[in-house]
C-alpha cells in the first residue's frame, strides 16, 4: 500500500502475515479489493490473513505486531531471494512459522475493535510461482553491465524475480534490473555478468559467473 493513501480511504482493508521463507515473515495491509495480488507482487512463498476492516483499524494491528511480537513490515528482496533458494518441502512446514505467529497476533491485548479477525488459512504460492521440483537457485545477478548477457531457461518467476536454469545452476534476475537494458535472442546458457552466490565462503566476493 503507497504510503500516502489517505487516512479517510473508506474502503476496507486485510491485515496479513506474510511468509518469505524460514526466518522472514512480515505484517502488512492490502486493500480488500485487491485480493492476494499484492502477496503475489510481494513474492509471498505463503501468506494467511489476520483480519479485514477500515484502514486506520488495519495500521493499528499492523503496528500493534510490529511492536508487541517484533515483525517488520518490509523485508529486503535481497533477503527473500537468499532464503527462497532452500524452503522446506511440504505446504505444512511452510506454513508453520506464520500459524504460530498468527496464534500470538490474535491473543495480543490491543486489537483494534473495528478489526475482524480471520482463523488461518495459509496460502501456498509455491505451485503459482513454479517453484515446485525447481532446483535451488545457486545466486543471484546483481547488475547488468556493458557487453554481459545473461541467457537460460525460465523454470520459475516469484514477484519481480526470474529463477533461469544456466549450465551452472539456477540463478535468480530481477526484472527491475532490466530498465534500459536491451532483450536480444541469446545462444546457450549461461550469466557473463556479476553473481553474488547464497553459498559462498565468508569473504568470497561477487564476480563474473
Amino acid at each position: 500500500m503507497a504510503a500516502d493513501t489517505l487516512a479517510d480511504d473508506p474502503r476496507p482493508y486485510h491485515v496479513y502475515l506474510a511468509w518469505f521463507g524460514p526466518g522472514r515473515a512480515k505484517v502488512g495491509i492490502t486493500a480488500l479489493e485487491r485480493g492476494s495480488a499484492r502477496l503475489l507482487e510481494q513474492g509471498a512463498i505463503c501468506f494467511g490473513w489476520l483480519g479485514q476492516g477500515p484502514l486506520m483499524a488495519a495500521r493499528r494491528a499492523e503496528e500493534l505486531l510490529r511492536a508487541a511480537l517484533g515483525v517488520p513490515d518490509r523485508i529486503p528482496y535481497a533477503e527473500k531471494r537468499a532464503v527462497r533458494s532452500a524452503l522446506p518441502g511440504t505446504a505444512a512446514e511452510r506454513a508453520a512459522e506464520l500459524a504460530e505467529l498468527h496464534t500470538r497476533a490474535v491473543a495480543l491485548g490491543g486489537w483494534p475493535e473495528a478489526l475482524t479477525p480471520e482463523p488461518f488459512r495459509p496460502v501456498d504460492h509455491v505451485g503459482v510461482f513454479g517453484l515446485a521440483g525447481v532446483a535451488d537457485a545457486i545466486g543471484e545477478v546483481t547488475e547488468l553491465v556493458p557487453g554481459g548477457t545473461v541467457s537460460g531457461e525460465l523454470v520459475a518467476a516469484a514477484g519481480p524475480d526470474l529463477h533461469l536454469a544456466t549450465r551452472r545452476g539456477v540463478v535468480v534476475l530481477d526484472t527491475r534490473l532490466l530498465t534500459g537494458w536491451q532483450l536480444v535472442p541469446a545462444e546457450g546458457e549461461g550469466a557473463a555478468v556479476p553473481v553474488r552466490a547464497y553459498r559462498a565462503a565468508p569473504g568470497t566476493q561477487d564476480g563474473l559467473f
